[in-house]
């Protein structure tokens, strides 16, 4: 089969909406970061509905991912983004005229699964149009610098609207961005794998159960862990994700194909995104309360100096691009976790009079290697498996960071989560070191998954 022409055009405009789309799913996730108090206050939601304003759209994508990427590659990539889009935009409505917590809950679940098609087809799209293993190498990094960009103007631009016109507007914003999203979109290429299969319905029904139950266990286990409803919530999660791994094995379709965990490749890159996961996301996500009731601090100042991180991580990911063609995706991804260790390390030792912006070096260090992890993430989940594939490994890969991160911030709460602010302190100082030891296992689990002659 000759090599089908290159349409640069093509390319460019995929790459901007598959960017585009990443960018506007990680300010949805990060922006209720810098409004909870006035969130929480507008919805009259009491301390056990707070935790679930924050994580109920983690929720939605810990579900959604894996099987929007298994539809997305049999169905068609661009009609699983609109989708997508449509529903983080419906979702996003829902959240601004929400005068309850169960309805903004709600719809923050549906932020997530409409989030996570597009996070999953994302990367589909910029596989099918970047064949070139160095041109996708390219993409991939704008890609990676999407996330960043995305973790950094979300909690600024809530945090902004949140003094001005109030909490409610942001949600308006992220759903006029959807909505253009929506139309930018219609004018993509379609594309699939070449050999479509059936969809795997019991894979989708056994693990959207599981991790469903999973994940809203590890929230209310931030309440209160000894409950019997968290107990009975991981029971049933655990129960129904040891049955999907059993059914995968027997269907002749799997959504997750047992084999990809022969692959080293494979499970370095889905080793890695889970030690973001439990590593550096879920120790920031507790920045803002360290910054305002630890350090005396504002809103603005947690968003400032973790814009430290998420910034710098940006520019790293569009800079890895350059990286030379022989650093491997693994030794990337392995020095990436080491030296985003070394910067959470720096930032243990606070105390109630530590400034805001004794934070900064640290983030800065963590946030140079998060971009290179960010861009080689982005690259590995595609080339790590079969060729038309690329949605399910972009789908199970940001699983695993956001899976990874749910239990990680339930860690870091239990550890931290104290009403004295000298205990908050001392406590962060605890998890950062907890988070710290995840990612440095990190590290080497993907050391050790040296590539073989057969792969």
């Amino acid at each position: 089969m000759p090599p089908r022409p290159t349409d640069h055009c093509g390319q460019r405009r995929t790459l901007a909406v598959a960017a585009a789309g990443t960018f506007l799913v990680l300010v949805a996730f990060t922006a209720p970061l810098a409004t909870l108090v006035s969130t929480a206050r507008g919805l009259a939601a009491g301390p056990g509905a707070q935790a679930w304003l924050l994580s109920s759209m983690s929720v939605g994508l810990g579900v959604g991912l894996l099987p929007s990427g298994a539809i997305a590659d049999d169905h068609g990539r661009r009609r699983a983004f609109l989708a997508g889009t449509g529903l983080l935009a419906a979702a996003s409505v829902a959240c601004a005229v929400a005068t309850g917590p169960p309805v903004f809950i709600a719809a923050r679940i549906a932020q997530g699964l409409g989030g996570a098609a597009i996070l999953a087809c994302s990367l589909g799209l910029i596989a099918h149009a970047f064949p070139g293993a160095v041109e996708r190498a390219r993409a991939t990094g704008v890609w990676g610098a999407s996330v960043g960009a995305g973790v950094a103007v979300g909690p600024l631009a809530a945090g902004g609207l949140d003094q001005g016109p109030g909490w409610r507007a942001s949600h308006w914003l992220i759903a006029g961005m959807a909505i253009w999203l929506t139309v930018a979109g219609w004018s993509l290429v379609e594309s699939r794998a070449e050999v479509r299969r059936r969809v795997d319905v019991v894979g989708v029904v056994l693990l959207g159960g599981g991790l469903a139950c999973l994940l809203s266990g590890l929230v209310e286990a931030r309440q209160e862990w000894h409950r019997p409803l968290v107990a009975a919530l991981f029971g049933a999660g655990g129960v129904l994700v040891a049955a999907f791994a059993v059914a995968e094995h027997r269907v002749a379709a799997p959504m997750l194909d047992p084999a990809l965990f022969r692959r080293p490749e494979f499970v370095a890159v889905t080793t890695a995104a889970l030690a973001t996961g439990l590593g550096i996301i879920a120790q920031l996500s507790f920045l803002t309360v360290v910054v305002e009731r630890g350090l005396h601090g504002t809103s603005l100042d947690a968003a400032i100096v973790l814009l430290g991180w998420s910034g710098t991580s940006t520019l790293t990911a569009l800079a890895a691009r350059r990286l030379p063609a022989g650093v491997s995706t693994r030794w990337q991804l392995a020095a990436g976790l080491l030296v985003v260790a070394a910067g959470q390390l720096a930032l243990v030792g606070l105390d109630t009079g530590s400034s805001v912006a004794r934070l900064l070096p640290g983030l800065l260090i963590a946030g140079v290697a998060s971009g290179v992890i960010n861009a080689a993430l982005g690259r590995g989940a595609v080339t790590s498996v079969p060729a038309g594939r690329a949605s399910v490994g972009s789908g199970a890969n940001n699983t695993a960071r956001y899976v990874g991160s749910a239990l990680g911030i339930t860690i870091v709460a239990v550890i931290a989560a104290r009403p004295d602010p000298v205990d908050l302190v001392h406590g962060w100082n605890l998890a950062t070191l907890v988070t710290a030891s995840f990612t440095v296992l990190g590290a080497a689990a993907v050391l050790a998954c040296r590539p073989t002659p057969a792969t």
